[in-house]
């Protein structure tokens, strides 16, 4: 097993935004090019760091995409996400993967990576070139003449202070955000095979459950997927599997009785909102994700009559898959009397557990193992005799900070260490109105969707 590192710091983010003109290769005579990259160094520990990069397309619609850059300070590139990276020497170049090589005009694509870092310091690339044209954040015609880079950087827009807590809040904003089917058609099931076919098929979509659906194991959901649920749907008996692909939301659905997993999120899957449901009475996990998966969120959900809620991480044994991912923010869940797990962490750092209600929790609220990074902020704990530990069963501990929580015959628990910093915006309910917000609107039929 290999020994996980603990990220100690977090770099504030460099946004790389340069001005100029050029030329795509890649598109016809007399066609408009130009791009602009923001890089950022999400977080960093003692030789790695986890670089986020974004690239917005100025010019025409893209097929394809190749970045290239170089680095100053001798950083190295190892494991990537949404792109291929290779190294030579100092140069790095990043490809599109399979699903996210067209960006049209005006659009962006993200993707992101983990490396390494030997001197005293890890600067950011100060120029990139898109599919040989130096990004620039301006377009100019095939063989126009370049013109000298200006020394002001372009405006930005700040992000919200206070963004709509029904809305989409935390990790899965990040890495390009999500979401889901987006303006996709949309395609209404209401039996077991109208839902396996609709949720396995390719391409964007928006997929409305009605009525109770009856079925077992765990049906397979593609990339670019919404599954909202009319008012009362229900799905008995399985659970979803989004294993490896991207960009998915599941709103507004009641689960119970399953017989594996509700939601099990896997295998570097990434940018995935799961947003008031309700579960109960299933087999084992509620939410669970693990190898390798990144940029989730998790909001608004209420789990009660279970035993083993949501798992962040499944293994000990797992850390070189998943130590610089596993990136998820729970908030405004409602754990009536879940037993344990919510969640239970293992590498992922920083994992944001903010403005939840725990009632009754008989084992647990909230453990980090493995080295992890939890913040647990603005929580309100209610009959709770174990509220957050560090380390769980054979597992060794990992770091938690707690801060702004409001207990209710229950006790303040066990901290240590440090988290790396939350880096998307937010806003924090007084945790001592946290009780009554959150089983206001916790769980299914909340929303009007």
């Amino acid at each position: 097993m290999r020994t996980p590192r603990r990220r100690t710091t977090l770099i504030a983010a460099t946004t790389v935004a340069l001005l100029a003109t050029g030329t795509l290769t890649a598109v016809a005579a007399h066609a408009a090019t130009g791009c602009a990259v923001s890089y950022t160094v999400g977080g960093q520990w003692q030789g790695g760091f986890t670089g986020n990069v974004t690239v917005t397309n100025l010019g025409d619609p893209l097929s394809s995409w190749s970045l290239r850059w170089s680095y100053s300070a001798g950083q190295t590139v190892s494991d990537a996400w949404n792109a291929t990276v290779t190294q030579s020497g100092s140069t790095v170049t990043a490809t599109n993967a399979s699903y996210n090589g067209s960006v049209p005009t005006g659009g962006n694509v993200s993707f992101g990576f983990n490396g390494t870092w030997n001197n005293s310091s890890n600067p950011a690339p100060t120029s990139f070139t898109l599919n040989g044209v130096t990004c620039t954040g301006s377009t100019a015609p095939t063989g126009a003449p370049t013109t000298p880079p200006s020394t002001t950087p372009p405006p930005t827009t700040p992000p919200p202070t206070t963004p709509p807590q029904n809305g989409l809040v935390g990790w899965a904003t990040q890495n390009g955000g999500t979401t889901g089917g987006g303006n996709a058609g949309t395609t209404t099931v209401s039996t077991a095979s109208a839902l396996t076919s609709a949720l396995n098929a390719t391409g964007a979509a928006v997929i409305r459950v009605s009525g109770t659906i009856n079925c077992s194991g765990m049906l397979r959901v593609r990339s670019n997927k919404t599954i909202l649920g009319n008012a009362g749907a229900t799905i008995v008996g399985c659970g979803f599997n989004i294993s490896g692909d991207r960009n998915v939301i599941i709103r507004n659905l009641t689960f119970r009785d399953w017989n594996d997993d509700a939601v099990n999120v896997q295998e570097s899957a990434t940018n995935i909102w799961i947003d008031h449901n309700t579960f109960s009475n299933g087999y084992d996990g509620t939410v669970d994700i693990k190898r390798g998966s990144d940029f989730v969120t998790v909001s608004w959900n209420r789990v009660y009559n279970h035993d083993k809620t949501m798992l962040l991480g499944h293994s000990d044994d797992n850390g070189s898959q998943d130590i610089g991912h596993l990136r998820v923010t729970y908030h405004h869940n409602w754990y009536d009397g879940s037993r344990q797990r919510n969640p239970r962490v293992r590498f992922g750092n920083p994992v944001h557990v903010y403005n939840n209600y725990y009632y009754n929790n008989a084992g647990y609220g909230v453990a980090s193992t493995m080295s992890a990074g939890v913040l647990v902020e603005g929580n309100y704990f209610e009959n709770v005799k174990d509220t957050y530990h560090l380390g769980e069963a054979d597992s060794g501990p990992g770091s938690l900070v707690a801060r702004n929580n409001h207990f209710v015959n229950s006790p303040a628990g066990q901290t240590g260490g440090s988290v790396a910093g939350i880096p998307y915006p937010y806003t924090l309910d007084s945790a001592s109105s946290v009780k009554s917000v959150v089983t206001a609107g916790a769980g299914a039929g909340r929303i009007s969707v």
